[in-house]
């Protein structure tokens, strides 16, 4: 089975720290992205997440939002599952959108990536 809460490092060496699990599958933890690390900004920042509560087997789907902290007008939201390999290494797969502020309606095109 796999366990969502840990500390994960992702392919481009961001880290991401779950706490543990509520009963009800809701989670909260912290970011660290790469990106912040190249600008020389290392900020850490909140996220918060649910996994869709399994029984003893299976691969659980979850979501969570990364409010980029001090350092970003964005907002990132994740959608995943989590798998273990077959040489007993979890890992996660996930996709992501941001979401950056705009000054108008016009503007909205380019504020998702």
């Amino acid at each position: 089975q796999c366990q969502l809460s840990g500390v994960w490092r992702n392919d481009q060496d961001s880290l991401m720290e779950i706490s543990v699990l509520r009963d009800n599958g809701d989670f909260q933890g912290q970011y660290l992205t790469r990106v912040t690390l190249a600008r020389g900004c290392a900020q850490i920042s909140p996220l918060r997440g649910a996994q869709q509560q399994l029984g003893e087997e299976g691969w659980p789907t979850f979501a969570f939002t990364v409010r980029w902290d001090k350092f970003s007008n964005a907002t990132t939201a994740f959608v995943g599952q989590c798998f273990v390999d077959a040489g007993g290494k979890e890992m996660l797969s996930t996709t992501w959108l941001l979401r950056e502020a705009v000054g108008s309606l016009e503007e909205d095109w380019k504020a998702t990536r």
